[in-house]
């Protein structure tokens, strides 16, 4: 895919000289190599665009409005004080939203007692 050809030994690997001339034959095959990956640029976005698609298909957009409770989840390794255990909870709140950060990134007002950036992903 990257040379067009399947290289023969390492000498075909070589860049070639500037001043060399290029034949006609050459040059058809240099415009075939540049359609080629002209089409696998465009395949390689097609597949990204399924695979996103496919990601995608169960999130659901949540939007918070500034002053909104929503509780948080506690998970092991981001809360080691409050999660020592199974037994212990994993979801604490309410706790209100203070603001946006970006769309998947949120700030919420903790107490001071947890210890860890207020800035959450949802």
């Amino acid at each position: 895919m990257v040379y067009g050809f399947d290289p023969s030994g390492p000498l075909d690997l070589v860049p070639r000289p500037l001043y060399q001339k290029l034949s006609a034959n050459v040059e058809d095959r240099i415009k075939e190599i540049h359609k080629l990956h002209e089409q696998v640029k465009q395949k390689i976005k097609k597949s990204n665009l399924t695979y996103q698609a496919q990601a995608n298909k169960h999130r659901k957009r949540v939007v918070f409005q500034p002053g909104d409770l929503v509780w948080i989840y506690l998970r092991k390794d981001r809360f080691l004080t409050k999660r020592k255990d199974k037994i212990m909870p994993y979801l604490e709140g309410p706790f209100e939203f203070l603001e946006c950060v970006n769309d998947n990134a949120h700030k919420i007002d903790l107490p001071g007692d947890y210890n860890v950036s207020a800035t959450f992903n949802i």
